[in-house]
């Protein structure tokens, strides 16, 4: 999600006024961050007195605690970059049952925890990440389209790819058969 649609979530709201917001962008841009990044927000414990956003930029994750109001000052972000081969990863856990998913990570020392529609968010979140530290071009954060039923929805309709392609969620295009063989996503 974009910093922007975390303010809609924010709870309580005061967390990422705009006073707040103001403070946090200049920032991240200095990091690399585009204007509206992709960014995960790791609440804990408080987070109407602080919280910890990350962003992934080229060069490396963004890691920016937050904190809402200091006495006499007002709100305070000090942020460092970690470069993508230092960047501290966890193996991405799911865990299903009956038909719902459990997700847990953990990046930089913050667990990222998300069931059903949280999870899937955190996995595309995870899977840019992982994409990164390898070097390998990002995929997207956005969910996947929905597909309707009828008409040409698979890969090989689309782009003319042999039958029987098809895409995993982490993005790898496969083929179908006793040699199938994976390939980056095309851009």
């Amino acid at each position: 999600m974009r910093l922007s649609e975390w303010r809609a979530l924010a709870k309580p709201r005061e967390s990422m006024s705009q006073k707040v917001v103001d403070v946090i962008e200049p920032v991240l841009r200095t990091l690399g961050a585009d204007d509206d990044p992709h960014v995960w927000v790791a609440w804990g414990d408080d987070p109407a007195a602080r919280y910890t956003v990350l962003a992934p930029t080229p060069p490396g994750l963004a890691v920016a605690a937050v904190r809402v109001n200091v006495p006499q000052e007002g709100p305070r972000v000090a942020a460092k970059l970690v470069r993508w081969s230092r960047v501290q990863l966890s193996e991405l856990s799911v865990e299903s049952q009956r038909g719902h998913r459990l997700l847990s990570f953990q990046l930089e020392g913050q667990v990222m925890k998300g069931i059903d529609a949280d999870a899937d968010a955190i996995a595309r979140f995870v899977n840019v990440l992982f994409a990164a530290v390898d070097g390998r071009p990002w995929p997207s954060f956005d969910p996947p389209a929905r597909r309707g039923r009828g008409g040409s929805t698979g890969p090989a309709g689309r782009d003319g790819a042999a039958r029987g392609a098809t895409t995993c969620a982490a993005g790898v295009r496969r083929t179908a058969g006793p040699s199938a063989k994976a390939s980056a996503p095309r851009s």
